[in-house]
């Protein structure tokens, strides 16, 4: 187990905020991910919140049990597939830097649109769009956990009830974690040390995805779209501004 204090400082937030992400506030996840990129290595910290991932998958679930669009479902886990390959074929080869800066500049963009506009016409859930976004989401959610940005770009214009868009995406995510599940231990990082790390912080884990679940439950659907516009619009700037440390520094 991890005995460094200093760990836990940036493990116990990062763990709340994932926890706050699986119970319904999509995307806030993502913002743990940079806390634990300064105490550990990311792929270690990737095989560390796996497993917690998987913990806050099984409730979430439960919570939101048939809430979910089998249709977006089908159309972008072939691409998930796919770029979950990818992810792990090239992740120590290929160059992240402008991937995040373009996918960053698109969520910003997308998330401020939507949070100003009014009225926004549902749009249906298109096949193409959906293969090309589940791609980006696999793979981005192989090398960082940051598969929420290409997910919510692709669901989020159709408006789905706020439980709908919720269960969906903790569907497709659920499936996402067991199919990394191979990579990562095929990478070794499923060493006891991790384990044991990971074992102390799930506890922390299923209070806050419970807490995220019953925050969710006393929002409305609008404010809730709300709220997800604007977390996606600090997840776009934090991704563009790891975009632009990992081209120019």
């Amino acid at each position: 187990m991890i005995s460094d204090p200093h760990f836990y400082l940036a493990a116990i937030p990062a763990v709340i905020l994932m926890g706050l992400a699986k119970g319904g506030f999509a995307g806030i996840g993502m913002l743990g991910v940079p806390m634990l990129a300064l105490v550990v290595s990311p792929v270690q910290g990737a095989a560390i919140t796996l497993p917690i991932l998987m913990v806050q998958d099984a409730i979430s679930i439960a919570a939101y049990w048939k809430k979910w669009d089998t249709r977006n479902i089908l159309i972008l886990m072939p691409g998930a597939i796919i770029g979950i390959i990818i992810g792990y074929l090239l992740a120590a080869k290929v160059s992240d830097g402008p991937f995040y800066l373009a996918l960053g500049f698109i969520s910003v963009v997308f998330g401020l649109r939507s949070l100003f506009a009014a009225n926004l016409t549902p749009k249906k859930a298109g096949i193409p769009a959906g293969l090309f976004w589940g791609v980006a989401a696999g793979f981005t959610s192989m090398i960082a956990n940051a598969g929420a940005p290409p997910f919510q770009l692709y669901v989020l214009p159709q408006r789905l009830a706020r439980d709908i868009f919720v269960g969906t995406s903790i569907a497709f995510f659920a499936i996402v974690n067991w199919i990394k599940l191979p990579g990562f231990w095929a990478l070794g990082q499923f060493t006891e040390q991790n384990m044991l790390t990971t074992a102390v912080l799930i506890p922390l884990a299923v209070v806050s995805t419970w807490a995220g679940v019953w925050l969710v439950r006393r929002t409305s659907n609008d404010r809730f779209y709300k709220i997800i516009y604007g977390l996606m619009v600090l997840v776009g700037l934090k991704l563009m501004h790891s975009g632009i440390e990992l081209i120019w520094l």
